[in-house]
């Protein structure tokens, strides 16, 4: 009989071939999960199969709808609907009342992928230079109404080109592309918002220059890799966010404007994927701050 690991109860049990996982995991007394009965309407019984995911049965309709609904990757099934033909390891991923609670929030998030995982995106970091003395010499309200100005506008073409905001950090912005149905290139919809962000930016700098007398520039960094991919937060406040080393890569990129008196640079992962497309200025070989080493930049001048 295939054999079932438990990673988290530390439990390994056998199992029929006719037999769902969770059945068996209630069977041999592990208090697994399950709010809506085992009927495929909820996904409290979920598990990451870590191994053996082959031996496991293909998803059936209902499983399959829910699956898609929440944005699930391969490896994670619903224990009520899987059934398997060979030994399996796994984790149960809702475990307390207060996982419950989440799963229950992750329903209305998943339409922007509120389950963890592994994707390859665009990251485009933007941010306003010499912000913080413009924040000195204004009143409070005017700071708040020009930073509003300026992120209505990019974040507009942040999303016509594809892009999800992932946050504002004071001055600076930070934006996902994924491939999807309509675009497998995120990194060329990254580098198309980010030119078209710097024409809404030299179009917005008579409004600055006469209201404020601020000369309004920006630098912005892409940088293309793998990052976990979720909804994170609290309550109403839960957002799409990616988090990695990928991250902090983007943002050292785009801080390297700075230095390097640039307003658009790329990595070299980015620039394999656009080289066909868009004009190369400079090419940076520069060390990065927190990051040893040095980086091939490439400055991107237009589209080609």
């Amino acid at each position: 009989m295939p054999r079932i690991q438990y990673l988290t109860d530390g439990r390994t049990i056998e199992i029929g071939s006719e037999t769902t996982l969770l059945r068996a995991s209630l069977a041999h007394g592990i208090a697994h999960t399950h709010v809506c009965g085992g009927n495929a309407k909820c996904s409290t019984c979920r598990v990451l199969v870590t191994e053996g995911l082959d031996n496991c049965c293909p998803r059936n309709e209902r499983e399959a709808r829910l699956a898609r609904d929440r944005g699930f990757s391969a490896d994670i099934r619903l224990a009520c609907q899987t059934t398997v033909i060979g030994d399996v390891t796994l984790r149960r991923l809702v475990l307390d009342a207060e996982d419950i609670l989440l799963v229950d929030a992750e329903a209305g998030d998943a339409a922007m992928g509120s389950v963890g995982e592994d994707r390859q995106v665009a990251i485009l970091f933007a941010d306003i230079r010499d912000f913080t003395g413009f924040s000195a010499a204004q009143l409070p309200y005017d700071v708040v109404h020009a930073l509003n100005r300026y992120f209505d506008c990019v974040g507009a073409v942040v999303t016509r080109h594809g892009g999800q905001i992932d946050n504002f950090i004071g001055d600076g912005m930070m934006a996902v592309f994924c491939a999807t149905a309509e675009s497998a290139n995120p990194s060329l919809d990254a580098v198309r918002a980010a030119l078209d962000m710097l024409a809404e930016v030299a179009a917005m700098r008579a409004y600055f220059d006469a209201q404020y007398k601020f000369d309004l520039r920006v630098g912005i960094g892409i940088h293309y890799g793998e990052v976990i991919l979720g909804a994170v937060g609290f309550g109403e406040r839960r957002r799409l966010t990616a988090i990695g080393d990928a991250v902090n890569l983007a943002s050292r990129i785009e801080g390297e404007n700075k230095e390097a008196g640039t307003t658009l640079l790329i990595s070299g992962s980015v620039w394999e994927r656009v080289r066909d497309a868009a004009l190369c200025g400079r090419v940076l070989e520069v060390p990065l701050k927190g990051k040893s080493g040095k980086y091939s930049l490439y400055e991107i001048t237009a589209l080609a």
